[in-house]
């Protein structure tokens, strides 16, 4: 099974759209920018302007608020990088071994067992009103923004707005930015504070606008919905309320790796070859808040990792240079223990051992591919 950037990305699926995020690769991203990019600027451009500007009018009789859409659109703009990721989701692909093993990497089980320590409370009383597992949150929580860090700097006002403008789906993104003007006046968060992703996916577990609307929960009880605060503890609980409003069953298990455990239920093997997972009821529950088999699985999988489970123990057939993922993992070692660096070696070939790779390549006097293969892993001894 190969996943393209739509279906692949820590948290997300193909901008069909459905709950939250839709861009599966974007979530798993290890870089988490401190600035924007200049593309994701505003940027002058007069048919945006104008659009805005008729836009007004259809936005009052729905209710917004002249301020409101004055505040709403101070130092907000079109901004050309949104159009950019928009048009070119389908490419990058990956396999799901690879998409699991970002998906449930060390560092995202060790940190998902710390917030799950550290927020224990909140996550409880959330499963014991919602039914949700908590270990179920946790994993949404980590593949959507990585616990809270990556929760996105776009300004979601610019952002849908531009998304409408531009017309490949205009009428679901006017929905979506009347439903960002809505949260405004509503008073949940300031217009210049409300931020998120490329699409306008919210907070630490990236909503939509028209999601926020339907199932946001006010945890705290001070009056605001707020899934941006440094306490995640309303977007936790918004979280468990869209599963539960979608059928989640309390006390279900999501599956299981088929052999080991799992309940019975239907069985799947997204990759040819590769283990076989007995799924249930709450697996369609959880491809509701993203509908990737590959996305439910990595929720799944992480989720059983947070709460003490060892890794899958099935295996994956060589990927398609003939590598399996412990030839990959000793490539990269062997790669940066002779200087070409790779930045870590998880088995995942992306840009940084490409990168390597080609280092490795011209140093030798190779063709500089950066693509790996068995004699480049026995040229590296």
């Amino acid at each position: 099974m190969q996943m393209n950037r739509r279906l692949f990305g820590l948290g997300l699926a193909s901008l069909g759209l459905s709950a939250c995020s839709r861009s599966v690769a974007s979530r798993l991203s290890t870089d988490a920018p401190d600035t924007l990019p200049p593309d994701l600027l505003p940027a002058p451009n007069a048919d945006y302007d104008a659009w805005v500007a008729a836009f007004r009018s259809r936005a009052m009789e729905q209710g917004i608020s002249a301020s409101t859409l004055n505040t709403a659109f101070r130092g907000a703009g079109f901004l050309p990088g949104v159009v950019t990721r928009d048009r070119s989701q389908t490419e990058f692909r990956r396999s799901l071994e690879d998409y699991l093993s970002i998906a449930a990497s060390d560092e995202r089980v060790e940190k998902g067992r710390q917030a799950l320590a550290r927020h224990r409370t909140t996550l409880e009383a959330i499963e014991s009103d919602s039914g949700v597992n908590k270990e179920i949150v946790t994993a949404i929580w980590g593949l959507e923004s990585f616990y809270g860090e990556r929760q996105g700097l776009i300004p979601v006002i610019s952002a849908t707005s531009t998304l409408a403008y531009e017309g490949r789906r205009g009428r679901y993104f006017e929905r979506e930015l009347i439903a960002a003007l809505r949260i405004v006046q509503n008073g949940d968060i300031p217009a210049r504070q409300m931020t998120g992703s490329w699409a306008g996916a919210m907070g630490h577990t990236q909503c939509m606008p028209t999601v926020f609307q339907e199932y946001a929960v006010d945890f705290t009880g001070d009056g605001r919905r707020d899934i941006w605060s440094a306490d995640p503890s309303d977007a936790l609980a918004t979280t468990a309320a869209y599963l539960r409003r979608h059928g989640w069953t309390r006390g279900l298990r999501w599956g299981g790796e088929v052999g080991h455990g799992e309940p019975e239920g239907t069985i799947i093997q997204p990759q040819e070859g590769g283990p076989r997972f007995s799924v249930t009821r709450n697996f369609r529950v959880i491809k509701r808040y993203n509908p990737s088999d590959a996305y439910a699985l990595g929720v799944g999988h992480l989720a059983d990792r947070i709460g003490g489970a060892g890794p899958l123990r099935g295996t994956f057939p060589p990927d398609e240079y003939g590598l399996t993922r412990a030839d990959r993992i000793r490539l990269q070692e062997r790669l940066t223990a002779r200087g070409f660096d790779t930045q870590g070696a998880d088995g995942v070939i992306g840009d940084n051992t490409e990168a390597a790779i080609r280092d490795f390549q011209a140093s030798q006097g190779m063709a500089v591919t950066g693509t790996p293969s068995q004699d480049l892993l026995r040229r590296l001894g």
